[in-house]
């Protein structure tokens, strides 16, 4: 199975750090230290999630990201719309011959059931809150010695 990106998991993982840092500005070196991946990159899904409005970035000393809205307030599609750069989740082949039973229809065949695909994704992802996967991450794990552990701030539950 392909993958979209890693953009879209990193992305998460940020935003559910940030989610138990609440009211911290938080330096894209801490939190590339739990991502286990180059500055660079945090600064640059950060950048695109500042873009999207679901984060907050404060420039110099004492400066660093933090979550712009409820982590109940943004779901995975924010997410993924945020950092994945491609318009189509299924790139159809090019070239076919026209004249062929097979080679003339199956541009359109296959783009109708990507397309329900696509769709089908994207509403799962709709389902599915940063604070969700915050709750779900700190409910599994069990503290790592010399790491930090992870209180649930309030209200970072998705009200039913």
């Amino acid at each position: 199975m392909s993958t979209i990106s890693s953009r879209v998991a990193v992305a998460v993982h940020v935003l559910a750090f940030l989610a138990g840092k609440r009211g911290e500005a938080v330096t894209s070196e801490t939190i590339a230290g739990s991502v286990n991946t180059n500055a660079v990159v945090v600064r640059r899904i950060v950048g695109a999630l500042r873009n999207a409005g679901l984060v907050q970035v404060q420039a110099g000393v004492g400066g660093g990201a933090q979550l712009a809205r409820e982590p109940g307030d943004i779901t995975l599609l924010d997410v993924y719309r945020a950092v994945e750069e491609k318009e189509e989740l299924f790139a159809v082949h090019q070239g076919s011959r026209s004249c062929c039973d097979i080679g003339g229809n199956i541009r359109s065949v296959l783009q109708r059931v990507f397309c329900r695909a696509h769709e089908a994704m994207q509403s799962q992802l709709s389902q599915t809150t940063i604070a969700d996967v915050f709750r779900d991450v700190t409910g599994r794990a069990a503290a790592c010695p010399g790491e930090p552990s992870f209180a649930v701030p309030a209200g970072a539950g998705r009200e039913v």
